[in-house]
């Protein structure tokens, strides 16, 4: 990992004036902290994907197929035959500039390709050059160029600079997604082996093993006995959690990073204790234990791969529906594309709530809810006892998670959980939450070490917006719904608000939650004594 400048200096650094050179003739410059490493040739072998080398960002030489042009070339063409969209948001833009000053990344860095309009024209110039007329004729004049190796460079540096979250598309008048461009653009890399480790070999982990982290079922059961183990010793009941169980009601599915490292493990006794506790009908499976789906962050066609394995293990299991934890892109993928991966899900049921008899509409074709809209329904409908005041050390704040909120609009149901079992919530400004959310600064894969420093520029509006709760209400804890952000949240608020922790809704559900039978609760879920109980 590169060094990390002291936050006061980081933030004295950034510089929002243009460069003097045109934008075509300024190259990027890879250096430690702004670049993810490449995949490894063993994975991308392992996936059968194309063109698997080693290589370096900082290498003169990529080493490109021969031909690489004509492969970019065709995966362009067919893309713009095959996603109409793609062709509007080429067309359409009148670089207009309202998203200019939106993108977290420009914020934090004043590089002017991370603007959303110039990151898109990186590939706009190209499909200008080689698919309109007036490109062809007029070229550099009428914004085309050539595509070089240079422009490649380019590519990988600002589409692995963006996370995908939509922020920018919020405030465009078009209505262009700019996270679809560098979707694009990541496919079109992707087709000369061009990717980033970090997205590749849980893409790799997942396909092969069920999940990202590459934790083997047996492994996998262990964590979950571990974790009853400690919610026992806090509450006095054990849990048994049923996996591969076939008839069961529900799967659910939550992503890995909740059961492998804090504090997503909080979040996941979460989810375990609410089940018993409602006695709710469920399994998990050791085979499809991945809500998460990396797969958005490579290609359609890894994505789908990947969504697939859920649904053949809904249908393996027999189970009627689907429930999904606190996950971020799963709930893009399952939301805005699983009609067209692999659905409809026609051999599964409109989930129906068992408990409170409410139909989720809204899922009738994934068959999929999100647990955040099944806990709010219980709590609408009275089937939790709750104690907020074992919360009463917490002074809260929510993170809207881009894709959660942004994409699904999942507003509502976690500010209203909250208010349920904590007696001290505020929100941050308007302009930074909902859907004006801030990204974390590492989502779309880009959670590694090597790349912190973009990280830290990345996330800065966050901790900002963060910092300014934590001043005016005293706000010691931030909650959010995705386990990426439970992953990345907690070293940006180090660097940035290091007064403030990270925790997932159902953490402070489950240290809510009056369990039946329960010996007198002394301690939350991170063993931390509850107020009054300091003695």
């Amino acid at each position: 990992m590169s060094k990390l400048p002291k936050p006061e200096n980081l933030a004295s650094s950034i510089d929002h004036r243009p460069p003097r050179k045109p934008w075509m003739d300024t190259k990027p410059e890879f250096r430690p902290g702004t670049y993810s490493y490449p995949a490894k040739p063993k994975v991308l072998e392992n996936m059968g994907f194309p063109f698997p080398r080693e290589w370096s960002p900082t290498d003169e030489d990529w080493k490109l197929p021969e031909n690489w042009q004509e492969i970019v070339h065709n995966a362009f063409k067919d893309r713009l035959s095959k996603y109409r969209s793609l062709k509007v948001f080429m067309d359409i833009c009148v670089r207009c500039g309202a998203c200019a000053d939106k993108c977290h990344y420009f914020i934090g860095s004043g590089d002017p390709k991370n603007m959303p309009v110039l990151r898109a024209e990186l590939l706009r110039s190209i499909y200008r050059n080689d698919f309109t007329t007036f490109g062809k004729l007029l070229g550099r004049f009428g914004g085309a160029r050539k595509l070089t190796e240079d422009v490649i460079k380019e590519w990988f540096y600002y589409f692995y600079q963006c996370t995908e979250c939509r922020r920018c598309s919020l405030f465009c008048p078009y209505g262009i997604d700019t996270a679809e461009i560098t979707m694009m653009g990541r496919e079109l890399l992707h087709e000369l082996g061009l990717s980033i480790n970090w997205v590749m070999e849980p893409i790799s982990n997942c396909f092969h093993v069920g999940n990202h982290l590459g934790i083997p079922p047996h492994t996998f059961k262990d964590i979950i006995d571990f974790m009853c183990d400690d919610i026992e010793e806090i509450t006095g009941i054990r849990i048994e959690v049923p996996l591969n169980k076939k008839g069961a009601e529900v799967l659910f599915v939550t992503p890995s990073g909740d059961y492998f490292a804090d504090p997503g493990t909080y979040t996941f006794m979460g989810y375990l204790m609410l089940f018993h506790e409602i006695g709710l009908d469920y399994t998990m499976s050791t085979y499809a234990s991945e809500g998460g789906n990396f797969g958005l962050f490579n290609s359609y066609e890894a994505m789908k791969r990947l969504n697939a394995k859920i649904y053949a293990e809904a249908k393996r299991l027999g189970v009627k529906w689907i429930l999904g934890g606190e996950c971020g892109h799963m709930w893009r993928v399952v939301h805005q594309y699983m009609d067209t991966l692999n659905g409809p899900a026609d051999f599964l049921e409109v989930p129906r709530n068992p408990i409170t008899g409410t139909v989720f509409h809204n899922a009738r074709s994934t068959k999929m809810v999100h647990v955040v809209e099944f806990t709010s329904d219980l709590i609408k409908h009275g089937a939790l006892n709750l104690d907020p005041s074992r919360n009463d050390h917490l002074i809260v704040t929510h993170h809207d998670s881009c894709n959660p909120s942004r994409a699904l609009g999942l507003f509502e149901e976690p500010r209203y959980i909250l208010r349920h079992v904590c007696n001290h919530f505020y929100d941050m400004p308007d302009q930074t939450i909902r859907e004006q959310t801030f990204c974390c600064g590492s989502g779309a894969g880009l959670n590694n070490d090597e790349f912190m420093e973009m990280r830290m520029r990345g996330g800065m509006p966050r901790a900002q917006a963060v910092k300014y709760v934590h001043k005016k209400y005293g706000v010691n804890t931030l909650t959010c719904i995705c386990a990426i952000d439970r992953a990345a949240l907690p070293t940006l608020m180090d660097y940035w608000v290091p007064e403030v922790q990270v925790a997932g809704i159902h953490e402070l559900v489950a240290n809510a939650l009056v369990m039946r039978g329960e010996k007198e609760r002394e301690v939350n879920l991170r063993g931390e004594p509850l107020p009054g109980k300091e003695g």
